[in-house]
């Protein structure tokens, strides 16, 4: 229900360099000092809350090698959960796809390495990442944060599709301990993250949608219900990007007009790249396309005109997986607060690629019990490891939901 006005930098037209792990601990044993004012300051987070820090602990007590798998709605979980680490006496390594170091100021590159966070190259084979991945859990010395959704979907009451990465790395990861010998288990963690916004919503919304409408050249609808007003806007804005890209409004439900613009994003897309219709999730089909696209942008040989079309597909990957981040039914009933500020930071994200801070927000951390990782794999089908941990954080975050306030 958004406009996509510009693509954020997470594809970047230079050589892949990797960025190795750091070992040092100082930086990262410093961050209780500083991380919470600094979350304060930036995301609004005024209180955060870590509930079953227990269960980690006898994890990392008993040896056992630790990856930790949360969900991933917003930008700052990584030091919301490496702040959780540090405070028990165990900095953790993050890892963090390249554009977070490539877009940044190479003093920022620099601070954000001794925090613990090395790269990975989302769309080739990164052979060194994954390599890392496993030495860190091989060796158990410190715990290995991972995102398994593979981006921040805004959304905290729906969890993305995981990537299989997760369980091959884990398991990988048993192997070489087994083969080693080596005392205790890899085990992973599900992290449910919650935030709610503490503060008075209909103020929050007023400033972001005046905004909007004032772009769209309409009138203010301040007149209106909120939510009548949220549903009229995203209406506008989806209708706009179906013109654009069909030639014409579409019927159906909302949740029905994402898909079909979605898929008539990406499917000539494909039929290009990758000979033909691809199946699984958008975010999979994405990473397929912007794998198949890059190396040429890389090479820094192409045509003008051939890289500005290049460009330009990858401007429209990126909407494709946009739209596919909009639940059509997230503002049905019971509404919470907290699913119409996520709906409000998501048009002005769409928008500016900035969504601006509302306060006070608070954010829970649940750890849940940890997932023994056996060597291998059963054949045949996913891999149920990867079910086991849907399921668990599906669990968290629908009883965390719980914790929302309804709006009325």
């Amino acid at each position: 229900m958004g406009i996509v006005s510009a693509m954020q930098p997470v594809v970047i037209a230079r050589p892949y360099r990797f960025v190795s792990p750091h070992a040092g601990t100082f930086w990262p044993r410093t961050m209780p000092w500083w991380l919470p004012r600094f979350l304060r300051r930036q995301y609004g987070l005024e209180r955060i809350e870590f509930r079953g820090t227990e269960l980690l602990r006898a994890s990392l007590n008993a040896g056992h090698a630790v990856l930790l798998a949360p969900n991933h709605a917003r930008p700052c979980e990584p030091m919301v959960v490496g702040l959780l680490t540090a405070q028990l006496g165990r900095p953790c390594y993050c890892v963090a796809s390249w554009h977070v170091f490539a877009s940044r100021p190479r003093w920022q590159q620099w601070f954000i390495r001794r925090l613990g966070t090395f790269s990975i190259h989302r769309w080739g084979t990164d052979r060194e990442a994954l390599k890392a991945c496993i030495t860190i859990l091989t060796e158990a010395r410190r715990p290995l944060l991972l995102f398994p959704e593979g981006l921040i979907t805004r959304t905290n009451d729906r969890l993305g599709t995981l990537l299989d990465g997760t369980a091959f790395i884990a398991r990988s990861a048993a192997k070489h301990r087994a083969r080693a010998a080596v005392p205790g288990e890899v085990v992973i963690h599900p992290v449910g993250i919650r935030y709610l916004f503490e503060g008075d919503i209909q103020q929050a919304a007023s400033s972001v949608l005046d905004e909007i409408e004032t772009k769209l050249t309409w009138q203010p609808q301040r007149s209106r219900p909120l939510i009548d007003r949220i549903q009229k806007l995203g209406a506008a804005l989806l209708s706009l990007k179906e013109i654009e890209y069909l030639g014409s409004p579409q019927t159906g439900t909302i949740e029905e007009r994402l898909r079909r613009l979605g898929a008539m994003i990406l499917e000539p897309m494909e039929r290009q790249w990758l000979n033909g219709l691809q199946t699984g999730s958008v975010v999979e089909r994405v990473k397929r396309l912007r794998t198949a696209m890059l190396p040429g942008l890389t090479a820094g040989d192409l045509p003008e005109i051939d890289a500005a079309c290049r460009w330009r597909q990858l401007a429209d990957c990126y909407l494709a997986q946009q739209l596919d981040c909009y639940p059509g039914d997230y503002l049905s009933e019971p509404v919470t607060v907290d699913r119409i500020l996520e709906t409000l930071e998501r048009f002005d994200e769409d928008l500016t690629d900035t969504a601006r801070v509302h306060r006070p927000m608070r954010v829970i951390v649940q750890i849940d019990n940890a997932i023994p990782v056996g060597p291998d794999r059963p054949r045949g089908g996913d891999d149920p490891l990867m079910a086991t941990l849907e399921e668990r954080l599906r669990a968290m975050m629908a009883e965390l939901q719980r914790e929302c306030r309804l709006f009325e």
